[in-house]
């Protein structure tokens, strides 16, 4: 615990908490939408914003929220349109996205090192002005997604019901998608790009094991990415790994252990409940039927 006095420490344990928050918050509604790649195409795309921002000698972070967030909405507003299709939007993502952001990085003259610390994550070098856009924008995203989560429900469970309901769909899916961006931009320092979808996918798969109905589900993922988030940089700090995937390993192990005790769980219940008796057995026919 010691290591924690230390400003940096401190630094990549409070950008840990809140991304662990953050991301979970808005993974459930891209899971509803089975868009979980998404976050690893738009991850590649802040990579050219990554090195749009070395070479100009600017921000990175800041440079790279801004190119994604004009990805993500290019590739709702294609989706939306029905010029191609998701997976082939989110191929070009992939590809351009990340061919863009090593010939970029490569003009900036900056060594590897930097290129690595986006792609698999330096929580402990993260420099102080970096921090002020993650945690602004990290409390931006959970205000968002708490305060509107009716409204982003039904748009990510019925489309066309959402919309006879009066509800804006479409400025409610670029606010997804933008919302999307500035996660993948702001959790590519805590776990790097190609480990961004982990940390916004795992939490809500584990809580689903055993949490029901939506708040519930969101309210578990949100509680299971905050102790990854805070146990993945406490193993680092003890153990000298990197802190990003020590967060996604301990997200991961969170999966294991839940989804085992909710089989165990359902387990128990089933041999705990009484037999179906032969009276009830045509009721259960015309149900299966309905």
């Amino acid at each position: 615990m010691e290591l924690f006095q230390y400003p940096y420490m401190q630094r990549a344990l409070l950008a840990a908490l809140i991304i662990g928050l953050a991301a979970p918050s808005l993974g459930i509604y891209l899971v509803q939408r089975r868009l979980t790649l998404i976050g690893d195409g738009i991850g590649h795309v802040a990579l050219t914003g990554v090195g749009l921002g070395l070479l100009l000698n600017r921000s990175p972070v800041l440079v790279a929220v801004l190119v994604a967030a004009a990805g993500a909405v290019a590739v709702e507003l294609i989706r939306a349109r029905g010029r191609t299709s998701g997976d082939l939007a989110l191929a070009l993502l992939f590809y351009g996205g990340i061919a863009g952001g090593v010939m970029l990085v490569g003009l900036s003259n900056s060594n590897s090192a930097k290129l690595n610390a986006y792609l698999f994550g330096s929580l402990t070098t993260i420099p102080p002005e970096d921090m002020i856009v993650i945690v602004g924008l990290g409390v931006a995203i959970l205000v968002a997604m708490l305060a509107l989560r009716p409204a982003l429900f039904a748009v990510c469970h019925d489309e066309e019901y959402a919309r006879v309901s009066g509800l804006p769909v479409r400025t409610l899916n670029l606010l997804i998608a933008v919302t999307t961006a500035v996660t993948v931009t702001i959790a590519m320092r805590a776990v790097g790009v190609l480990l961004i979808s982990a940390l916004m996918v795992v939490p809500v798969a584990a809580a689903q094991q055993v949490a029901r109905g939506f708040r519930s589900t969101m309210a578990a993922a949100m509680l299971i990415g905050l102790l990854a988030a805070g146990s993945g940089i406490w193993v680092a700090a003890n153990a000298n790994t990197a802190p990003g995937a020590s967060v996604v390993l301990m997200a991961i192990a969170a999966f294991v252990v839940v989804a085992t005790f909710g089989a165990v769980w359902r387990g128990l219940r089933r041999r705990s409940a009484p037999a179906t008796t032969p009276a009830s057995e045509p009721h259960e026919v015309v149900l299966n039927r309905s």
